[in-house]
């Protein structure tokens, strides 16, 4: 049963809190050190089963428990603040962003609104990923698993209660076993799912719920409370400072900073790091917590969007400053005064919450059904930034992001046997697809084989994708006793790979030879010079508002990035390889080349567009199996 005394104050939750906020608002902004943040999130799922745990049980043995008396609080906990952020990022939004950058945005608020942002967002993007930039809503993915376990987390105890009120606990723990077993297996998924779903996340809360039921003996000793209390601040600093956007989070990695915050809980008052946790200024941020969490990262994202890089140390601090300003107004002018039952009614509360769900949602698909609202910008402006989307129809279809055999090939061109394959990884998608366009017109067809992270070379795995090995080992083994495949062109992003190089280059040379021994034709498509900024967004935002274009990539500095694929160029060309050399296209005079006119012939950072891949294919002559050169 439900201690009681559960739901008296204490300060060394607002305490916790603040330790949870501070490394995601330090991370987001790119403190250094604080490199595993983000686990600040993990820490409130705790605090938030173990808080919202303790009423509901309290309320559902009393015999007083009411849903509407629930929602009542999570509205007037979450719904003000939540309105007046989602409103000024689709202000802000429209003011700042490009066409091609603002169409999603009003599709995330609408998400964000209705608590199914990490639906949206396990659909759109991953949470280390560079397309964050242009998400102010990313971070309300965490609203979402949360107030969709409160559909369902009430309704189950209220359901224990009257069936098995007995077996609560062991209910609760079944289900948290459960979650926890679905993160484990789901973990090193490269989709997301773990990472934004509820299953995967549950977990989390549960833990918390579970101290709030009393799952656990209270621990007498005062020591091993004062060990245990510190122990948990330990695991907490561990993960912060040691996890990484590389690390394999959540799951068995979730396991530290979770821990950590139960022990908090559970241990923490009367001992010294509960009064450290209590600490005046550590109470003051953990009681604008809220609003901290959900105004700091727009406002990184919008600085960092308007002058168009990273922020820098200082002004890293001072959008740390404005948000903790900005968090402190929230908490003081439109979080408390809702908070209060005598100046708002139940009945007021959920008149503000129809209203703002209503007239946000109406706003959310106003714009929304302007798509990109090119028309804010003059026209160079649209067209420009639509060679973002300057890409191949079926790179989504055709660009795995894991293998799972069979696996059938993408075939393009003409309704005949392929007689060629492009093996690659993202590079190769665009090439593909000119090169289909072309073997169209020859009333041929090729295939294409891509694998995401995966450069196309046998034996040689960098750990970017956990199925390249054995994906690769099929596609040489499949082109190997096809004799109809009579063309093998390879096409990756050869400046990412940054450590076993040299492997990788002898291992990619043993695979030219085995496909020669094999009488395949081999076409190399070099690597393609990687520009540092996204190009379509810094032409576009050159071009709307009068800014200075940063400088391409050198010729000179290409060369060096790329001398150690490029030095074996002159050895295999003399063993027979057709080499398509990028750089031929890509460089004017020694200076980078990133548009033709008002063309982006990249859609990112170091994608080509369409544009951007005829360009290259057209500067060299290309074999055919009918003849020497083909275009």
């Amino acid at each position: 049963m439900q201690p009681k005394g559960k739901s008296a104050y204490r300060a060394d939750i607002d305490g916790l809190r603040a330790l949870a906020v501070l490394p995601v608002v330090l991370y987001h902004a790119g403190i250094a050190g604080f490199s595993g943040g983000f686990v600040g999130v993990d820490i409130f799922f705790v605090i938030s089963g173990f808080l919202i745990a303790g009423i509901i049980a309290r309320e559902v043995d009393e015999g007083r428990f009411s849903l509407w008396h629930f929602y009542e609080r999570r509205a007037r906990r979450i719904l003000p603040a939540l309105f007046a952020l989602v409103l000024f990022v689709l202000a802000a939004a429209s003011a700042l962003f490009l066409p091609g950058d603002f169409e999603d945005v009003p599709k995330s608020a609408l998400a964000a609104l209705f608590f199914l942002g990490n639906l949206w967002f396990f659909s759109q993007t991953g949470y280390f990923q560079g397309a964050a930039e242009t998400m102010p809503l990313l971070h309300t993915w965490s609203l979402g698993v949360e107030e969709q376990f409160y559909i369902f987390f009430p309704l189950g105890l209220v359901l224990i209660a009257a069936v098995v009120p007995r077996w609560r606990i062991a209910m609760v723990w079944l289900a948290a076993m459960a979650s926890f077993g679905w993160a484990l297996v789901t973990q090193a998924d490269p989709d997301g799912f773990a990472f934004y779903m509820l299953p995967p996340r549950g977990w989390e809360l549960l833990a918390g719920s579970l101290l709030a039921l009393g799952a656990f003996p209270p621990v007498a000793s005062r020591p091993l409370r004062e060990g245990l209390a510190w122990a948990g601040i330990a695991l907490i600093v561990f993960a912060v400072f040691t996890y990484d956007s590389t690390t394999i989070f959540p799951g068995l990695t979730a396991v530290p900073p979770v821990l950590g915050a139960a022990l908090l809980i559970h241990c923490a008052p009367g001992t010294s790091a509960g009064r450290a946790l209590a600490w005046r200024p550590a109470v003051w941020i953990g009681l604008m917590s809220y609003s901290l969490y959900l105004w700091h990262w727009p406002l990184i994202v919008f600085t960092e969007y308007a002058q168009g890089s990273a922020l820098s140390p200082w002004q890293s601090v001072l959008v740390i400053a404005v948000s903790i300003l900005v968090s402190w107004a929230s908490l003081k002018w439109i979080e408390t005064p809702w908070r209060d039952g005598q100046r708002h009614s139940r009945k007021g509360i959920f008149s503000m919450s129809a209203a703002g769900f209503a007239g946000l949602g109406t706003l959310c698909l106003a714009l929304i059904a302007q798509g990109p609202w090119a028309s804010r910008f003059p026209e160079t402006v649209g067209r420009i930034a639509s060679g973002a989307k300057d890409t191949s129809p079926l790179r989504d279809q055709c660009l795995k992001s894991e293998y799972a055999p069979p696996q059938a090939a993408c075939t393009l061109g003409a309704n005949t046997a392929p007689d060629a394959v492009v093996w690659g990884d993202s590079h190769g998608v665009e090439f593909a697809w000119v090169l289909g366009e072309r073997a169209e017109r020859e009333d041929r067809a090729i295939e294409q084989r891509t694998l995401g992270s995966c450069p196309p070379i046998p034996g040689f795995v960098d750990g970017r994708n956990r199925d390249c090995g054995t994906f690769n080992d099929a596609v040489l083994a499949e082109i190997l006793t096809r004799p109809e495949i009579t063309t093998v062109y390879f096409a990756a992003f050869w400046a990412g790979i940054e450590s076993g190089r040299t492997q990788a280059v002898d291992l990619l040379d043993a695979t030219i030879s085995r496909l020669h021994a094999a009488g395949k034709q081999v076409v190399l498509v070099g690597p393609v010079p990687a520009q540092p900024y996204d190009v379509p967004r810094t032409l576009a935002r050159s071009a709307a508002y009068g800014t200075a274009l940063p400088t391409p990539r050198t010729l000179e500095d290409y060369r060096k990035r790329t001398a150690w694929i490029t030095h074996r160029y002159d050895e295999w060309r003399a063993q027979g390889v057709a080499i398509v050399d990028p750089a031929i296209a890509l460089f004017d005079d020694g200076n980078g080349r990133i548009a033709i006119a008002d063309r982006p012939l990249y859609f990112d950072s170091h994608h080509l567009t369409l544009a951007g891949a005829r360009l290259v294919l057209d500067t060299e002559p290309l074999p055919h199996k009918g003849g020497p050169h083909w275009r």
